[in-house]
């Protein structure tokens, strides 16, 4: 089985895991604030994936070398940017445009390669990023057809998640997997529990961290959506590119409004359907080799030359 096609179902899982916690952040942070929030999970993904390094390879850090801890610092204040206008919009828009918004990653990241990266695509990431691009439209304006205060902070989160992206890209194949994850999410934490005394620690309580909806939130999150997500990113993406990656995390907005539908009964019409549909063409075209045509029409011309 060729490296490539796993990753991309190991990083198409995390996708998975992503938009199906858009409904739980969503509810979480009705009762915590969103630094707050963000700052314990990742704390909490810091302390798991610390604890699994030093049971594995506790030599790991010493590989990763000054350049490594700048990269995933880098990496990490992408990801804290992401998740902080994500959080945030989260509390102004519904769970299911968020994800559509959030998706729009994927036309970003090819633009990103250009320009930072010097990497163009080829012909199927185009065709892919054009029919996810349709999609997510689809998909976004059946919600309203305008971006508000919340779908602005959103979309600047898409920003930061596409250079998130990129730049993993870069760096993913220089350095060890696990350490250089665990900066990027111990990066992340620090920020946030930074902006949390500035911004949330007077109205934090106690009692809302014991609430149902909240510490369940925090689990899910800070073990699946990060601690292990972010480790199976860093793996994975090196053995593919940055926009085959932004087109699989396209699929996020439509695990989010199948999840938004299922658990908060938000309307999927034949528009939304739509939508969800051509973001999967666009996946499967972008897994075609770039010589198909040529290949097929080589084969028959082999085949009428035999016959």
């Amino acid at each position: 089985m060729k490296k490539g096609f796993v990753a991309d179902s190991v990083l198409l899982l995390v996708t998975l895991i992503w938009g199906t916690t858009f409904v739980i952040v969503q509810n979480a942070i009705a009762i915590l604030p969103p630094y707050t929030f963000n700052g314990i999970r990742f704390s909490l993904a810091a302390i798991v994936l610390l604890v699994y390094i030093l049971i594995k390879d506790r030599n790991s850090f010493l590989h990763l070398g000054k350049k490594g801890f700048i990269s995933g610092i880098l990496l990490g204040v992408f990801l804290f940017g992401g998740y902080a206008f994500q959080t945030a919009g989260l509390a102004y828009t519904t769970a299911s445009k968020a994800g559509f918004i959030t998706g729009l990653s994927v036309v970003l990241v090819p633009i990103f390669s250009i320009f930072l990266l010097k990497i163009f695509p080829k012909w199927p990431t185009i065709v892919g990023v054009l029919l996810a691009t349709v999609g997510m439209y689809l998909m976004t304006m059946i919600e309203g057809g305008h971006f508000d205060w919340g779908d602005l902070l959103v979309f600047l989160c898409a920003i930061f998640f596409a250079l998130h992206i990129v730049f993993m890209g870069k760096f993913a194949p220089q350095y060890k997997t696990l350490p250089l994850a665990w900066v990027q999410i111990m990066t992340v934490a620090l920020l946030n529990l930074f902006m949390m005394f500035f911004y949330d620690y007077p109205s934090v309580r106690i009692d809302d961290l014991l609430q149902k909806d909240v510490w369940i939130a925090l689990l899910i999150t800070s073990v699946f959506a990060t601690a292990f997500a972010y480790v199976a990113q860093t793996t994975f993406q090196s053995y593919t590119t940055p926009t085959r990656v932004a087109i699989i995390f396209a699929m996020e907005p439509v695990f989010s409004a199948m999840t938004s539908y299922l658990i908060q009964d938000e309307v999927m019409n034949n528009w939304t359907i739509m939508g969800g549909l051509l973001i999967f063409l666009g996946m499967i075209i972008v897994e075609l080799p770039p010589d198909l045509f040529q290949s097929l029409f080589q084969w028959k011309n082999q085949k009428r030359r035999a016959s």
